[in-house]
C-alpha cells in the first residue's frame, strides 16, 4: 500500500531540492526526518515537511503503521520561475530567473497492494 503527499510551487531550485531528496529515497520515514532535521540546506525544511505529510496520510487514510514506512520514491520537478531584471554594465538589463520545484514523497508499507 503506498501513499503520497505533493507540494507543488516550492521557492526552492529544483537542482537544490534534489540535492536533499536523493539523500532520503529509499530510506525508513523516521531515519529520514532524523536526517532531514540535521541537514543544513534551506531545502531540507520543506521537504521533511513533505514526508511528515505523507506519512499522516498513510496512517490516517490508509490505517498503515508509521513504524514500518519507507519512501518508496521521491521526485522533484521542475515548475515555473520568475523572471526579474537586474541592471547591468553600461545600462543593459540582465534576466534573473528565480525557479521553483514540485515535489512528490511516495512512501509504502513494503506489502503488495
Amino acid at each position: 500500500m503506498q501513499a503520497s503527499a505533493h507540494a507543488k510551487f516550492l521557492r526552492v531550485p529544483p537542482r537544490k531540492a534534489r540535492r536533499v531528496v536523493d539523500v532520503i529515497r529509499g530510506q525508513r520515514v523516521d531515519r529520514a526526518l532524523t536526517m532531514l532535521a540535521f541537514t543544513p540546506l534551506a531545502a531540507a525544511k520543506a521537504i521533511e515537511k513533505i514526508v511528515r505529510a505523507a506519512a499522516a496520510n498513510a496512517e490516517n487514510n490508509f490505517s498503515m503503521r508509521p513504524e514500518g514506512l519507507v519512501i518508496a520514491k521521491a521526485t522533484v520537478d521542475g515548475g515555473p520561475s520568475f523572471k526579474r531584471v537586474e541592471a547591468r554594465a553600461r545600462g543593459q538589463a540582465g534576466i534573473k530567473k528565480k525557479r521553483m520545484s514540485h515535489v512528490t514523497i511516495i512512501v509504502s508499507d513494503g506489502e503488495a497492494e
